[in-house]
């Protein structure tokens, strides 16, 4: 996030950053990625150090309410730990985990509402939301993620069914077009003139999803530990190496709820199936892909139905919801 997390300073998350053991000489906030903030930091030591705060009342996929959240992304840390450090079938060196406290904590309150977690600054480049990934850097995601499926899950990873957790927000907003969205902020009345004017194809798209979400609970077939969010914005390559970053969003599901984000045709599918001996579903992929659009959709609504500035990550907001609407609108 460009701006910074309101009611929390530099000096608490250093005050916190004790829990590690660890005082920081150098210091600096990242104005990167959407959702939670971030800083590096140099120790007395010259390790280096990538702390992250979460707005635990973004964290709706775990549950209603902060310490839901709270429990959910401490679920998910812990897991994260548990694939680097200790999997059954050798410990998977591509997964970058946030290292433990003194105390053993994956992740520590920070405040009310707020969570911190730090990891390991690693030497790489970084990709971006967006980017194309090339055939052979494809190639070597699509075997991290077959390596990560084949894994036995960690006791504290939990399932994540295909329903998505801000569905009520969007439902909600669809159904208050007729009247202004007032003192929201300078992108609410832009936002609703952009539903209104699509309501008919996302309500469409959204009997669509209903479709094949029943679809794949009928089918029945069995979970792996997903990573989430495989997309190129959360991946770090060093050479041949490719690190995988962000495991927030770790759980179990079917694979493609990964696949979704890297695959790109026949030969990617191919691949994953020769590696795991599971052929990727086609509803699957395409129930993942439309449910990554909606959900988003629906953040980027809440975020502009509730009081907000013209600022850097509102304008990105905006942006983004009208590009996701226009793109499925589409294809309705």
């Amino acid at each position: 996030m460009e701006e910074r997390p309101a009611g929390i300073q530099d000096s608490d998350v250093r005050d916190a950053l004790r829990a590690w053991g660890i005082d920081p000489v150098t210091w600096q906030y990242a104005p990167v990625g959407f959702g939670d903030y971030h800083w590096t930091a140099t120790d007395t030591r010259d390790r280096r150090w990538f702390v992250t705060v979460a707005d635990l009342t973004h964290k709706s996929w775990y549950g209603d309410g902060t310490e839901a959240a709270f429990r959910g992304l401490r679920d998910a840390m812990d897991t994260a730990v548990a694939l680097r450090d200790t999997a059954p079938n050798g410990h998977l060196d591509f997964v970058v985990a946030p290292v433990r406290t003194a105390e053993g904590e994956s992740v520590r309150g920070l405040g009310a509402g707020h969570a911190v977690s730090v990891f390991p600054l690693m030497d790489g480049t970084a990709g971006h939301f967006g980017d194309t990934l090339t055939p052979h850097d494809r190639g070597l995601v699509v075997d991290l993620l077959s390596r990560l499926h084949r894994t036995a899950p960690p006791s504290s990873a939990r399932a994540f069914p295909p329903e998505f957790a801000t569905r009520p927000q969007l439902d909600c907003a669809l159904g208050e077009l007729a009247n202004p969205w007032d003192g929201f902020g300078p992108y609410a009345e832009p936002a609703r003139h952009l539903l209104a004017d699509h309501a008919a194809a996302l309500r469409h798209r959204l009997d669509e999803f209903d479709r094949r979400a029943a679809e794949l609970k009928s089918a029945s077939a069995s979970l792996v530990i997903t990573h989430g969010e495989p997309h190129p914005g959360n991946l770090l390559g060093a050479g041949e190496r490719r690190l995988l970053l962000d495991w927030d969003t770790v759980g179990l599901a079917v694979p493609e709820r990964d696949l979704w984000l890297v695959a790109d045709g026949p030969d990617d599918l191919a691949r994953y199936e020769e590696s795991t001996g599971r052929k990727p579903d086609p509803s699957a992929l395409a129930l993942y892909r439309l449910r990554w659009a909606l959900n988003d959709i629906a953040e980027f609504l809440t975020l502009l139905r509730a009081p907000h500035a013209q600022t850097p990550d509102a304008q990105q907001s905006w942006n983004a919801l009208a590009a996701t609407v226009g793109s499925l609108a589409a294809g309705a």
